[in-house]
């Protein structure tokens, strides 16, 4: 669960520190004082564009870390992707946002914002004020069944996926195939030209190296002639032998000559056989002016085919091959297309199968998901409400199968169930999203979660009904939630108000944890607006114990 969140330089706030608490933590304040800005920081943490515009006037950067208390489940799942809690299982990911770039780490790693989002979607999940809007898009609602089925689904979409590849690649395969003839005899006579050419070379490996160095050699031919005569003047041992003759003359007088002596000898041996190979090489060398040119022409024809074929000879050949296979196809094209559509066809079967049984599926789960869905519909005070899902093959397949999924919803008795966008406003759309994560809460693992503002557009009983339903989502989950509904926030088990101030210079927004007390004055306010009277202190009071009493109950 999220444990701590701080918050510096950002926006109206100069630094915020918030401990956060297991069950339902709710958090209150004035319009405009800086609700948003507490979701605003943890998507910014999670890796949502920044804005320069965000760092707090005057500050160099904004930071943002949220620290994670993390399960021996969850923390495998984390290994899986290499992140590594510390010993006590906390992992505390982090953002600075700078003027001309941000940073994002977990635990002092930088890491990408696709890597940031990969992790970070096994620890929390944040419902958006507006975010109950996606459900007018029907394409959300058959993600919506397939995160909630995704025991039963998840196989067989990872095989619908494949197939659909192999399906698609054979499918584009065969269209191109579908060009003239005339295009097909000017491919393969270019074809066999390139074959030709590459055959006729004979190439062998390392032969190239070998050119090379015998080029290098050729083209210093007279530098290596007149360096080697040189050398071999050079090493003469007649200078040596003189020496030699003359100390063996009276070695015989010192014995210490005899070790000069000695070396002599070992010199004279020395050069005289680098004299003898000095020789015996100039002697071979044969610099003929037709082995240069045949050398440098064949090393050319050479590297002109690795510049049209392949770097190396070893790719040269390699492009041969598949030079080869592609003329086959184009002079046994009758044969090969009628393979290839047999493929084709079976491919298409095999997806067919996949896609017929996902279906299946899906229709089975969708009905007791929709069942679900409806329960919750009926705690959230649709009193008369029928919920289904409709299925539509569409005319092609896709990685996904071949269906098009929309829930429907009738309100009313005797009215038919129509699409979402035609029946729900906006303040139902936010009670079917919180019915359908509730439902999803009970097939997820995901410790943490978050509404802003889930209580749009609606108040009075239905808002208790809503209160009642975050309550129970909260015995499984840590539930952050923002609010204006004294409902709501009466059932919090950690309750922070979020309050702005001003020193005539500059405002500020600060985030403070109330106690019992302060609670209540809280809640007299969501229910008395400006003026707090004692009676709705009373009432604000009365409101929080009946709010004790239901969790208990429930």
């Amino acid at each position: 669960m999220l444990l701590e969140l701080h918050v510096k330089n950002l926006a109206l706030i100069e630094a915020a520190d918030v401990e956060l608490e297991d069950g339902l933590n709710i958090l209150t304040g004035e319009t405009g004082a800086g609700k948003s800005i507490m979701i605003g920081s943890v998507n910014l943490a999670l890796g949502q564009k920044a804005s320069k515009e965000m760092i707090r006037s005057g500050a160099e950067y904004a930071y943002v870390e949220l620290v994670f208390s993390v399960d021996p489940q969850k923390e495998e799942a984390l290994r899986a992707l290499d992140v590594v809690p510390d010993e006590n299982g906390i992992l505390i990911i982090s953002r600075k946002i700078m003027p001309s770039r941000s940073m994002s780490r977990i635990n002092d790693e930088t890491v990408t914002a696709a890597r940031l989002k990969q992790i970070t979607s096994l620890l929390i999940d944040i419902h958006g004020q507006h975010e109950h809007q996606s459900l007018l898009h029907a394409s959300k609602h058959l993600e919506i069944l397939d995160i909630y089925a995704k025991s039963r689904v998840l196989e067989l979409k990872l095989q619908t996926e494949s197939l659909y590849r192999e399906y698609t690649c054979l499918k584009r395969e065969l269209e191109q195939l579908d060009t003239d003839s005339e295009s097909r005899r000017r491919e393969a006579d270019f074809l066999r030209f390139e074959i030709e050419e590459i055959e006729n070379a004979g190439l062998k490996e390392g032969e190239e190296e070998l050119l090379a160095a015998n080029y290098k050699k050729y083209a210093n031919a007279k530098r290596i002639i007149e360096n080697l005569s040189a050398a071999y003047r050079a090493v003469d041992s007649e200078g040596v032998g003189n020496a030699l003759h003359e100390v063996s003359e009276v070695a015989e007088f010192d014995p210490e000559l005899k070790a000069i002596q000695d070396q002599l000898y070992d010199a004279e041996a020395v050069l005289s056989d680098a004299h003898h190979a000095i020789g015996e090489y100039l002697e071979q060398l044969d610099f003929d002016e037709a082995s240069f040119q045949k050398t440098q022409e064949r090393l050319d024809l050479i590297r002109g085919l690795q510049a049209k074929y392949g770097e190396t000879i070893e790719k040269i050949q390699k492009s041969l091959e598949e030079k080869k296979n592609c003329l086959e196809q184009l002079e046994h094209f009758d044969e090969y297309r009628a393979r290839l559509e047999q493929k084709y066809q079976k491919a298409e079967e095999s997806l067919e199968a996949v896609s017929e049984e996902l279906s299946k599926v899906r229709m089975e789960e969708a009905k007791k998901l929709t069942e679900k869905i409806r329960e919750g519909l009926i705690d959230l005070n649709f009193l008369d409400v029928r919920f289904s899902m409709e299925f539509r093959r569409l005319p092609h397949y896709t990685a996904n199968g071949f269906d098009e999924a929309e829930f429907v919803i009738s309100t009313n008795p005797g009215e038919p169930e129509r699409s979402l966008g035609q029946v729900a406003s906006g303040g139902e759309l936010s009670r079917i999203m919180l019915a359908i994560k509730t439902v999803l809460a009970d097939s997820d693992d995901i410790p943490t979660l978050i509404f802003d503002e889930i209580d749009t557009g609606i108040s009075g009983r239905t808002a208790q009904k809503v209160a009642e339903k975050l309550a129970v989502i909260s015995r499984n989950h840590q539930v952050i939630c923002i609010t204006h509904l004294p409902q709501i926030a009466s059932m919090a088990d950690c309750h922070f108000e979020i309050k702005k101030s001003t020193d005539g210079e500059s405002t500020k927004t600060r985030i403070l944890r109330l106690n019992e007390k302060d609670t209540v004055t809280e809640l007299a306010r969501l229910l008395g607006g400006a003026q707090i009277t004692e009676a709705v202190l009373q009432n604000a009071s009365e409101m929080k114990k009946l709010a004790e009493q239901t969790k208990k109950r429930r």
